[in-house]
């Protein structure tokens, strides 16, 4: 795709040394005048040449070569040194012949400081230049619709798999908050009606632990009939491990240790189908 003036404009603007160059030629193509540059040093060195003396006037170029530049204010770029010649084949190594030998290969040379352009009427230009579509945007007008139709899919399923990164997160937090304050419970308030600063309860099983297990289990079984929420849930996963624990806990010595053992693989099993509730919600 051909690039436009205004594209053409923007990237002089940039400081594209082969933008100058084509907004000056285009400039004096009248006039006969064609120019050539190369930044060196940090200072733009410009070429003129033209077929006769008599186009390259010193004070009319100098004059528009200035008003050129400073039009386009080109970023980075403030000192320029103009140089002169008639037209010749040789012009590859133009700048080191004319380093080399200035006084026989130049006309006259000219050494110009631009003045900066105003910061806030070069930002409303640029706002206002079109930018180039590049060869991303023309490729991607290019494609098939087989190929949009993919990228759109991969674009969906990325989104997806954020959304479920992002509800995992949060059940699992709420998982947590809610398993923390069931093995940290908060301490009774005291008559003064502040709480009291009694020590974290041990977690040791105080009584029979069949019958807690079972009591417990009981209590998830009733609950979790009218569970509906995942923090519920996982409030109800987390009894369930308890009360998986409390079985692990009957001694090998008590009769009812073959049942508890059961009975705890029973629990932790149905820990595990609160834990795919709570991630269905």
């Amino acid at each position: 795709m051909a690039s436009t003036i205004d594209d053409i404009d923007l990237q002089a603007r940039q400081g594209s040394i082969a933008a100058i160059i084509q907004v000056l030629n285009e400039h004096f193509a009248p006039t006969g005048i064609r120019t050539r540059a190369v930044q060196d040093g940090g200072v733009l060195q410009l070429l003129v040449e033209a077929s006769r003396p008599d186009q390259l006037l010193r004070e009319s170029v100098v004059a528009e070569v200035r008003r050129v530049l400073e039009a386009i204010g080109p970023k980075g770029i403030t000192r320029v040194n103009i140089n002169s010649r008639i037209v010749q084949e040789q012009q590859l190594l133009w700048l080191e012949e004319i380093k080399r030998d200035p006084e026989h290969s130049l006309l006259w040379f000219e050494p110009v400081t631009l003045k900066r352009p105003n910061p806030w009427r070069r930002l409303w230009s640029d706002l206002r230049t079109p930018r180039q579509r590049g060869l991303f945007m023309e490729d991607r007008s290019r494609r098939s619709p087989a190929s949009r139709l993919a990228f759109y899919r991969g674009l969906i399923g990325g989104v997806s798999l954020v959304l479920l990164l992002l509800l995992v997160g949060w059940t699992t937090k709420d998982w947590l908050q809610h398993t923390f304050r069931l093995n940290h419970p908060a301490p009774p308030p005291d008559k003064s009606g502040a709480a009291s600063v009694s020590p974290v309860p041990s977690l040791a099983v105080k009584g029979d632990p069949f019958v807690l297990a079972v009591r417990l289990a009981q209590d998830c079984v009733r609950d979790g009939a009218s569970a509906t929420t995942a923090a519920q849930w996982l409030e109800l996963a987390v009894r369930w491990q308890r009360a998986a624990d409390l079985m692990a806990s009957v001694p090998v010595s008590d009769s009812r240790y073959s049942v508890a053992q059961d009975r705890m693989v029973s629990y932790a099993r149905n820990k595990q189908l609160a834990l795919q509730e709570a991630e269905k919600r």
